[in-house]
């Protein structure tokens, strides 16, 4: 008869010192929910004669994780290391010596999911992985369990607490987007190299594992179209707001029958709709389905306390089901095929800022682009750029447009000798 049950912790980074210590810590609090005490037995880190900042016993630190998910007084594998390799091998490796398995690893889940879930039902295992998106906000067990009778219809979301902070110092102070990434690494909420984050590649590997809970259908991160916030501006914030929107970067996946559109990049957004005022390092994702419409789950999205929180639920889930003994849950059920189509098939309203020239005729010559196009303008801006300038600023808003049309226009509208720049091109969501 089982009296306990162990956990081994591969990595001890800002998340993984968390876990380590709710769970040190938290002992005969977790006892009481999983009904046996929760050990931590093992650890694997790079470095294990390095000081930490809590009391730890030495005799369960160790340096390789290889032994770790091998190791028989080990249940439960929580990997928090990060990256693709190793970390990935090692979740495999688990799982196939029969160990359940809690990540926080957004990359590998996005990537190989389908793989790892596959070979846990094989080997009569969970794999959990709630800390993968959004932090402390919940969002995966309601999609794998809570919404499960709900057809999806589409997820939008902010999910990268990094470009939330910077769009919103940007869009509340109007100062430039060097300044604040500069500002955001100082203080933490940024790496030293911010590309994952600014160009949305960690919203992208978010919004890949949302969408294969949401569809049922595998759907990997490169199946979803990238773009970051680097081009936006502090006069993109300054129009926006003249026009009645925020600008956040944005998750989106619309499904529509068996087809599934994917995207994150920058958007404007009616600044009355309740994701508009999602700001700083907060998160939100909203679900709109078939039977409760939408419902919004809202939160801090990074952080060591939050998304340890979101480890030890995982932990606390798993813990239950073997203290109980009962039936194993398999909730990812990757049943549905869907065909993931190209973002040259979305038709939505489109912002366009240019700079050019400012004489008679320059005006219709661009409508004469946008009408060539099939685009309709819905309305537009001008703004001098001063005395000394001979250009103008023109901001156009559009009505729906097809994006392969507006591919179109901005390659012909590059080719307009008074044309002098296209500022920027932003998709309105509304």
């Amino acid at each position: 008869m089982r009296t306990s049950i162990g956990v081994g912790l591969i990595g001890m980074g800002v998340v993984g010192s968390g876990v380590a210590r709710l769970i040190i810590e938290g002992s005969s609090t977790l006892r009481n929910q999983v009904g046996l005490p929760l050990n931590l037995n093992k650890v694997a880190v790079r470095d294990s004669r390095k000081q930490r900042s809590f009391p730890i016993g030495k005799n369960i630190l160790g340096e390789e994780p290889e032994k770790l998910i091998k190791d028989d007084s080990v249940q439960i594998i929580v990997e928090l290391m990060g990256g693709e390799h190793p970390a990935l091998e090692f979740i495999l490796g688990a799982v196939k010596n029969g160990k359940h398995v809690v990540t926080a690893n957004k990359e590998v889940i996005s990537k190989h999911g389908a793989e790892i879930f596959s070979l846990a039902r094989e080997n009569n295992v969970r794999v959990l992985f709630e800390a993968s998106v959004g932090g402390g906000v919940p969002i995966i067990s309601p999609l794998m369990r809570d919404l499960v009778a709900n057809d999806v219809k589409s997820i939008k979301a902010i999910i990268n607490g990094t470009t939330n902070y910077i769009l919103t110092r940007m869009a509340n102070e109007q100062v430039n987007y060097e300044s604040v990434l500069s500002e955001a690494q100082t203080l933490g909420y940024a790496e030293s190299d911010p590309t994952n984050d600014v160009e949305g590649i960690d919203a992208a590997y978010k919004l890949s594992i949302l969408s294969t809970l949401a569809f049922r259908s595998s759907i990997k991160n490169t199946d979803i179209f990238t773009e970051g916030i680097t081009n936006l501006t502090d006069k993109d914030f300054q129009y926006a707001e003249e026009l009645g929107y925020s600008i956040k970067l944005l998750a989106i996946a619309t499904r529509m029958e068996s087809r599934v559109l994917g995207r994150v990049h920058p958007a404007m957004i009616p600044s009355g709709q309740m994701l508009a005022k999602v700001d700083d390092v907060l998160n939100a994702v909203e679900i709109e389905t078939d039977l409760v419409d939408k419902v919004l789950f809202h939160g801090p999205g990074a952080g060591s306390l939050p998304t340890s929180s979101a480890v030890v639920a995982d932990i606390v889930n798993i813990a239950r089901t073997i203290a109980g003994g009962t039936d194993l849950l398999d909730p990812v059920r990757l049943t549905e095929t869907v065909e993931v189509v190209s973002i040259d098939t979305l038709s939505t309203k489109y912002y366009f800022r240019l700079e050019a020239v400012d004489q008679p005729g320059v005006l219709a010559r661009i409508a004469t682009v946008f009408g060539d196009c099939g685009i309709s303008i819905s309305s537009f801006i001008q703004k001098g750029l001063g005395d000394k300038s001979t250009d103008a600023e023109l901001v156009i808003m559009t009505h729906k447009a097809n994006e392969s049309s507006v591919t179109e226009a901005v390659s012909r509208l590059r080719k307009l000798d008074v044309v002098k720049m296209i500022g920027n091109v932003i998709r309105v969501v509304e």
